[in-house]
């Protein structure tokens, strides 16, 4: 029986990862930066997203998100105050998002094609483990860490983080009442991914915020 599980669940990635590599070819074709977000639930990576989408937006960039959670669309209409199109994926009790889910879902997204975005954000389902080890064809994964989870996350959870190109401290204006140990964090984090890029941002103040977008504009920009 162990075995039979073994193999299936390699049959599945193997599966997830052919169509994962044939949307990479697609994005690449249409020169759109495609960011996978992970985080806990909690972490605040919604409201993270939304001002992300708001300011690229803001400097006339064109970006769009697909949004994943088990049930509702709360997250999806609440991005969708930015402006940005945004497309729900309800995944009904499975703990993260697939290339399947991401191309059942690009395929007739009415008026968003690849070719007219810059950047496609991808929130996942609220869970450290599953969504580490499905990839979903996105350049840049990125691991989110709020400061009220504790500076210990990335060891406990070193998958993720170690699958990661970048990583985001949130709400560090609350750092000082949560007794936030930076200096631990970041050292945590360099142990599983040494050399990972950091950020350091508040989505509330938008402290921090400059610097991200600015990696993302960069990141973007080398796609040409």
């Amino acid at each position: 029986m162990t075995t039979r599980i073994v193999e299936l669940r390699r049959g599945i990635l193997k599966k997830n990862d052919e169509l994962a590599a044939a949307l990479r070819t697609s994005y690449t074709a249409a020169g759109v930066l495609v960011l996978n977000l992970v985080s806990s639930p909690g972490t605040g990576k919604t409201a993270f997203l939304e001002r992300t989408l708001k300011e690229l937006k803001s400097r006339g960039l064109r970006v769009a998100a697909l949004v994943g959670d088990l049930e509702t669309d709360n997250d999806a209409r609440r991005l969708a105050s930015s402006g940005a199109p945004v497309r729900q994926i309800n995944t009904h009790g499975i703990c993260h998002l697939d290339a399947e889910m991401i191309g059942r879902h690009l395929d007739g997204w009415e008026g968003v094609t690849l070719d007219r975005l810059d950047f496609l954000f991808i929130e996942n389902v609220g869970n450290l483990v599953c969504p580490s080890s499905y990839d979903l064809g996105e350049k840049i994964r990125v691991a989110l860490l709020s400061v009220t989870e504790g500076e210990d996350k990335p060891l406990k959870y070193p998958t993720l983080f170690n699958s990661a190109d970048a990583a985001v401290i949130t709400k560090m204006d609350i750092a000082g009442p949560c007794e936030f140990n930076r200096e631990l964090a970041i050292k945590n984090i360099n142990e599983i991914r040494p050399g990972i890029r950091i950020f350091e941002t508040s989505a509330k103040t938008g402290a921090g915020m400059e610097e991200w977008l600015g990696y993302l504009t960069a990141e973007q920009s080398g796609l040409s």
